[in-house]
């Protein structure tokens, strides 16, 4: 990939990612966005991926491990009280001279699988919208679904900013998040039903494998530590109430999968913040793979990051096809909108 345009993912990523949200990935980028030395180490990723959030969990990842370097004194994950994010930079830059091998390796071999449960907070309420829609069991297919922890939503518990508790009441894993906007989505106090759930990946993080947990949590931001409660309280969960994953391409695998699932049930495919890594090609593949699978069965397609950043829901209802614009979503679930009548 061109320096130039590593250069931009960086500005963009400290812009439109990191502002209000990460200081240190915040200052970091802009830094590295004049860096030649680490916009040609970032050009060891793989193809597809974004690139600065897989630098940023390689060195992570490598601290979390437990390698000593003064950069570690700027990780809110890592340290109590850390030092002024402004300096961090020349840490930062000596960190990926010294581990140059290890983060290549990384950069080759891994891939931005982010399990964030918060999305759920959006997830809930349009899973209840399907089922009011058809009024049949839900059969949930998550394209992209790394670990597996957003299936597991029904085993969650919610609340939007008002004393209403929604889901699993007795759930040890409680999301919370924002509704902006005037309208506010009518959500089911109990669980709608669900009669089966497989997630579907080209990778399947193991959370139960040491490696891949410790991945998963390297992807979370230092500034994070709510996320990381709830990654870490998810994760146990999955341990108790474990989902079928299947290694493979979701796009691919979509019509034998489907080709399981009871006639008597609504199927639900989802995917976020996953299509910003497929192919131009193959999202339209996947959509005419969708719509083919619609004009014979009720059928949902819940997804982000295809064509814009909005959350979007196409389905199908006897053969006829609607779609709607859900909104804006904050990429790591804090808040939504919510436009559905």
């Amino acid at each position: 990939m061109k320096r130039s345009i590593l250069s931009e993912r960086f500005r963009n990523f400290a812009e439109r990612e990191c502002k209000g949200s990460s200081s240190l990935y915040e200052n970091l980028s802009h830094k590295i966005a004049e860096d030649s030395e680490i916009l040609e180490l970032c050009s060891h990723a793989k193809e597809g991926q974004p690139v600065p959030n897989l630098l940023f969990g390689a060195v992570h990842f490598l601290l979390i491990k437990g390698k000593e370097h003064p950069l570690s004194g700027y990780y809110p994950s890592l340290v109590d009280h850390p030092l002024d994010t402004g300096e961090a930079f020349p840490h930062f830059k000596d960190f990926c001279r010294t581990y140059e091998k290890e983060i290549t390796t990384i950069l080759t071999n891994k891939f931005v699988q982010t399990n964030e449960v918060r999305r759920c907070a959006y997830l809930y309420p349009c899973f209840c919208y399907m089922f009011s829609k058809a009024k049949k069991p839900l059969s949930l297919i998550e394209i992209g679904t790394s670990a597996g922890l957003q299936l597991l939503w029904d085993k969650y518990s919610y609340s939007y900013g008002t004393n209403e508790i929604y889901g699993d009441k007795n759930s040890a894993v409680h999301v919370t998040s924002k509704i902006k906007g005037g309208k506010i989505p009518s959500c089911l106090l109990d669980m709608p039903p669900v009669a089966s759930k497989i997630g579907i990946d080209l990778h399947i993080s193991d959370i139960k494998n040491m490696e891949d947990y410790l991945w998963l949590k390297s992807l979370i931001w230092p500034e994070h530590k709510e996320r990381l409660e709830l990654f870490e309280r998810a994760a146990t969960c999955f341990k108790e109430n474990s989902v079928e994953l299947l290694e493979g391409d979701g796009i691919e695998l979509l019509s034998d999968v489907v080709e399981t699932i009871p006639n008597d049930t609504i199927i639900g495919i989802f995917h976020t913040h996953v299509a910003n890594q497929i192919p131009d090609d193959l999202k339209h593949i996947l959509i005419d793979i969708v719509r083919r699978i619609g004009q014979i069965r009720d059928l949902f397609h819940l997804y982000n990051n295809m064509w814009d950043r909005k959350l979007h829901l196409d389905y199908f209802i006897n053969g006829v096809e609607y779609n709607q614009v859900i909104g804006e979503t904050d990429g790591h679930g804090r808040w939504f909108e919510w436009n559905l009548s």
